[in-house]
Parts: structure tokens; sequence; C-alpha cells
């Protein structure tokens, strides 16, 4: 019974070794970044990238026979309470970085778990070097030898299933990841077709993509550029939402995104977290960091954050609100990432703009036709203010607030009354973060809507006939 037990052992470990050996070969290049995660010197970090694959597959060749049992019990002992240490140390100092444990089939962040795994493995291996000093040791070599023709193979089949399957599963996981660079390429072919005025037929509404807003953002740890460990945890201890936002060295789209996102970050950092997850090598995603002149840059090379939030192509935005669950839906591409910053700069996480029915703040701004307009002296009609960069002025007068400068603004060719709030005074007034945004406001100075994001939702608003003031019927005045 032990003889047999003891087979079964090394067998075990011989295919986990084997496997490990193998996977951590076919991607070298994510093997060396593990090792140097871990602590390596770079100048050591390639050449161990590829001793450790080997030493594995020869703990694994030296397992099998009877002659070498006991040598490569301690071989296996050896390596993994050295795996072991690794981990333990730098989950001791706060980081996790990705293990890399077989390669592109399977890797995760460092975790206890991964500690525990790896505890279990090396007591069978302690079990099959005690057994072997203590018996007299089968040999795997010779008990494959004995099998008969029709045992033989099914071995050989159940060999061959296995191989397909993670060989499969790993083909599948690439074209998913192909799959969305595709759609967010299509997106671009849409912009410049819509730019030269060829507009295709699409939904009236955006997929949902991703995971559902209101469901609790799955747990993560990645390790940023300057060495932190990011968390859930991390982000909603903040007490501000956080974008994140999934891009890539290879990707051009992205490149466009990241001077605007970068400016985001610096003007919104009190309102707003925003946080890069790239799928680089840290020495491209430091260039392009430090190019760009980002903040907040997480490392996600082997796309766990990616597959974790369901993320479809790059560049894509998720909002995280501060209670540590989803905020949105998926954001494909700059147009829906940028609505998306202005969503989440409204308030939307917790109230977004001024209760309805409240009074509006007596906010005097200077006017595009010169003088000075408050809103109190706005009162006895209806009054919609909408916060734009441009208006075509076709619908009845609107009250436009424009944070551009005089002359930018002038050059709109705005027909509606138009006010400048440079200082976005009337803005932070009235909770109004981003643009395009509006706001309703009754006869009598109270807020009659809640403040609404995007250009439909503007427009919309200005022809609402639901959106009444509590005490006097609604006439709109634009």
């Amino acid at each position: 019974m032990a003889g047999e037990a003891l087979l079964v052992s090394r067998l075990l470990l011989a295919g986990v070794f084997l496997v490990a050996g193998i996977a951590k070969l076919a991607d070298r290049r994510g093997t060396r970044q593990a090792v140097a995660d871990f602590g390596a010197p770079e100048r050591v970090a390639g050449p161990l990238a590829l001793v450790l694959p080997i030493a594995e597959l020869t703990v694994a060749a030296l397992l099998l026979p009877a002659a070498t049992a006991i040598v490569g019990a301690i071989a296996a002992l050896a390596l993994l309470l050295l795996f072991s240490a690794a981990i333990a140390v730098n989950l001791a100092r706060g980081r996790a970085p990705d293990c890399h444990c077989f390669g592109q089939l399977h890797s995760a962040p460092a975790s206890w778990k991964t500690l525990a795994r790896n505890g279990v493995l090396a007591g069978i291996a302690l079990f099959a070097l005690v057994v072997s000093l203590a018996e007299p040791e089968p040999s795997a070599v010779a008990w494959i030898g004995r099998l008969d023709p029709v045992e033989i193979l099914a071995l050989a089949v159940i060999a061959v299933a296995l191989v397909l399957l993670a060989v499969g599963g790993a083909a599948f996981l690439s074209l998913l990841r192909s799959y969305g660079r595709v759609l967010v390429r299509l997106e671009r072919v849409e912009a410049a077709l819509a730019e030269a005025g060829i507009d295709l037929d699409e939904d009236a509404e955006m997929p949902e993509i991703g995971l559902e807003p209101g469901t609790p953002a799955p747990e993560f740890w990645a390790t940023s550029l300057t060495g932190e460990t990011v968390s859930r945890a991390t982000l909603s201890s903040s007490g501000t939402p956080s974008l994140l936002l999934f891009t890539s060295p290879r990707c051009a789209s992205c490149k466009t995104l990241q001077p605007a996102a970068a400016e985001w970050q610096r003007e919104y950092a009190a309102q707003l977290t925003i946080l890069f997850a790239s799928d680089g090598s840290s020495h491209d995603v430091r260039a392009e960091a430090e190019k760009y002149e980002l903040e907040h840059v997480l490392l996600d090379e082997k796309q766990y954050l990616y597959d974790a939030f369901q993320a479809n192509g790059t560049p894509s935005a998720v909002l995280i609100r501060s209670d540590g669950t989803i905020g949105s839906w998926l954001a494909s591409g700059q147009t829906a990432i940028e609505t998306l910053v202005a969503y989440a700069l409204t308030g939307a996480e917790d109230e977004r703009g001024l209760p309805i029915g409240a009074e509006a703040p007596p906010v005097e701004l200077p006017s595009l036709k010169g003088g000075t307009v408050s809103l109190e002296s706005l009162r006895g009609r209806d009054t919609l203010l909408p916060w734009e960069s441009s208006s075509n002025g076709a619908r009845p007068r609107l009250v436009v607030v424009s944070s551009g400068d005089f002359e930018r603004t002038r050059a709109e060719g705005f027909e509606s009354l138009v006010l400048l709030d440079e200082s976005d005074s009337a803005g932070a007034a009235l909770g109004a973060n981003g643009t395009p945004v509006a706001v309703l406001i009754d006869a009598e100075g109270r807020i009659a809507s809640e403040l609404v994001v995007g250009a439909d939702a503007v427009l919309a608003l200005t022809g609402s006939n639901r959106m009444r003031s509590p005490t006097a019927p609604s006439r709109a005045l634009t």
C-alpha cells in the first residue's frame, strides 16, 4: 500500500513540475518578468528565466526512475521551499507579484493561497522522500512497462487529452483578447467614417459590457510602477470613486487618449482617482508613463485585472464607487470614456447636482453680450442651464453657461443668452462638473430637474414636459 502511495506521489509531483517547466519555457518573457517582480536583479532575471524551467523539468525526470527517485524528491522539496520563501518574503513586504507558476496556462498574483498550495506539494515531496528512504522504491518507468497494451493506450489518450485541453484553453483566452482588440479597431473605423460624414446605423443604447453596476468589484491585488500594492480595499479607503482605465503600449488609440487622461488626473484628483492598468512590460509601461506624465499606473502584463473586470479591448474603462461596487458598464473607446468621466464628475457617486426643489444659488456671471446676469434675475420663466462647448441655438432660448474664454465662446456663434463661467463658480455651486451637462431651474428659482449628462440627455431635457416645477407649470426657456 505504501509503495502504491509512493508511486502516486512521485507521479503527481513529476506531472506538476513537467507542466510548470514546459509552460515557463513557452513563455520566456513572462517568466523573466515574474523573476524580476519577485526581486531578482535585472541582470540575472534573464538567465534565471531559463534555469528555473530547466530545473523543474530535471526534477520531473529524476522522480520517475527508482534509481534517482530520492534525488528527485530532495530537489522537488528544495525548489518548493525556495518558491515558498520568495512568496512569503514578498507578501510580508505588502507585495503580490504575479507568480507565473504555470506560464500562460494559469497565473495569478501571489497570495497566501499560493503559499498553501506550495505547502501541500512540499508535504507530498517530503512524504516521497521519507518513504523512499525507508522502503524499496517502485519505479514509475517499470510500472508503465508492466501495463498491457490497452492500459498503455488509455494512459496515452488521457495524457494527450490533458495536453489538448491546456493548449485549447490558452488559445481560447488569446482569441477572446484578440476579439476585444478587433472591436476597438472597428470603433476607430466607425469614428473615422463619422468624421468623413458617413453615419452608420447603430442601436439607441450602448451594449451592456462588463460587470453589472451595483455588484461588488472583484478582489484584486496589483503592483504599481512605484512598487506599491493596490487593491480594492486601497481604492475604497480613498473615499472617492475610481476610474480603472485599461491601456496597452501597443494600442494607438490609447496614445491618443493618454494626454487627456493625464490632464484629468491633475485637474480632478480631489474628485476622482484615475488608475491605468497596462498590459505591457514594466520597461514599456514606465517609458509611456514618463512620456505622458501619468500617475497611478498598475502593471497588468498578464491581463489579470483586464480579465477580472471583463474588459473588452483597449482603451476601455470602468467606474468603481468608493464603497467598492461597480459604478458603470464598461466604456470602450475614447468617446465613451470621456462620457464616463463626465458622468463620474457630476457626483453620480453620491448626488448628481442639487436636489430638486432646492433654491438655485445666487450666482452672477458675465454675459457674452456685456454686463452681468444673476440667476435670480432669470426668475419668472423656467430656465435650462446647460454647460455646453457648443450649441446651434435652434431650440427655444437657452441660457448657455460656457467655461471657455470670451473670444472662443463668441466664435461658437450662439444665438441664445450665453454666460461665461471661466472660474467654474456656477458649476461648483450647482454641482456640475464636466461638459455637456444641464439642469432645469423653475420660474421661482428652484431646481426642477436632476443634473443630466451627455448631449442626448441635454437635448431631451430641452423638450421635456415631464420635469415640472413643484409649484408652477413648466415653460421651456432655452
